[in-house]
């Protein structure tokens, strides 16, 4: 779970309703360069003292962690007369000294707060990677919700933390949202095959991503919402041309798939640049993916019936061609025109119905 601070040092009229908002929403820290804002919050959130250019106070009351500006202190000294309270430093990087600075923060500080100027994150990249078995916490300066979700990110890992002003009651809880999605390990189900058919013409969908698949993962298809089959990416050699491992050869174009956001749904027809898309191993594990491109084709199709232990059945309409292909147990990669029944696939049962791609709980056939 990333970390999520809000600085009210600037707000004004709003301060107490977005107080109130951070710490309903559980906001993780609250920055003020005013002890009286910290005064009050529950021992849920970390009361932050920011005292950015004033002079540091003989006593820091309610403050949990104090971070500290340049020439501002020394931690380890303050550590030693205020031990209940965390020390760290706040970096400014405008340029090589100030990021070699925050390099040296980052290794040394229990907290280093980092402010870059410049919008390029490749300077966060290098204080991650010089900070990679450190034991403190880097909290990255965010202008707004979207900044703050591309900063979880940089290098896979992102910053360990977000710090934000928000500039209106809703911030914080967008923030907060932004920082815990973290799509969830699925229970992944052996399903057996039944039935397989030749159905002639249609058009399937290549979800393009722009992102590296590997070989034991692909994404959910389905024809139905409660059954999807996981089907691989085209990172296994195939004869006669290159693989393409940012591609899935997923289905028919009205089959579902399930998105990155929301815990929803998509049709493959739907997805487009900038979209969405679970990506989901053999072992349940997912990550979020973006699409990068869409390609719909008129192509033979070929249906697979396949049944769980329970009873529960998946149908899945694919390219009718060797090359397209879906995972069995272990990472086993099946060749769809190959399958024959009594073949093992793995497969994704949710129990909820949709509507407009959301869960719901009606009433609900589909067949």
């Amino acid at each position: 779970m990333k970390l999520t601070w809000i600085d009210v040092r600037s707000l004004k009229n709003a301060k107490k309703a977005v107080i109130e908002e951070a710490v309903h929403q559980r906001i993780d820290g609250v920055v003020s360069s005013s002890l009286s804002d910290l005064k009050g919050l529950p021992p849920t959130v970390k009361k932050v003292f920011l005292p950015q250019g004033k002079e540091l106070p003989a006593e820091f009351g309610p403050a949990d962690v104090v971070i500290l500006s340049d020439r501002q202190g020394d931690a380890a000294e303050l550590a030693k007369a205020h031990p209940t309270i965390e020390f760290g430093r706040f970096v400014e990087i405008v340029d090589a000294d100030t990021l070699e600075d925050a390099c040296v923060a980052s290794r040394e500080e229990k907290w280093a707060l980092l402010l870059f100027r410049d919008p390029t994150k490749i300077p966060l990249e290098i204080v991650l990677a010089a900070a990679a078995k450190a034991e403190g916490s880097i909290i990255t300066v965010a202008q707004d919700v979207e900044e703050a979700t591309i900063i979880f990110g940089v290098l896979e890992h992102g910053s360990d933390g977000v710090m934000m002003a928000p500039k209106t009651v809703g911030d914080a809880t967008a923030l907060k949202a932004a920082a815990e999605v973290q799509p969830a390990e699925l229970q992944l189900t052996e399903l057996e095959v039944v039935r397989t058919e030749h159905i002639g013409m249609g058009e399937r969908a290549c979800v393009d991503t722009c992102s590296h698949f590997r070989e034991d993962e692909g994404i959910l298809v389905g024809s139905h919402s409660k059954g999807m089959i996981l089907c691989v990416s085209e990172t296994h050699p195939l004869p006669y041309m290159p693989t393409r491992p940012f591609r899935v050869n997923a289905g028919a174009i009205m089959s579902y798939t399930i998105s990155g956001e929301n815990d929803r749904t998509n049709y493959l027809s739907e997805l487009k640049a900038g979209s969405k898309v679970l990506a989901v191993d053999v072992k349940g594990q997912t990550r979020v993916v973006t699409v990068g491109r869409v390609k719909i084709e008129s192509r033979p199709l070929i249906s697979i019936d396949a049944v769980a232990p329970d009873g529960r059945s998946a149908n899945l309409i694919l390219q009718d061609d060797w090359h397209v292909r879906v995972l069995g147990p272990g990472g086993t990669v099946l060749n769809s025109t190959e399958l024959t029944p009594g073949d093992k696939v793995l497969g994704y049962l949710p129990t909820a119905d949709r509507h407009v791609g959301y869960a719901i709980d009606e009433f609900c056939i589909e067949k």
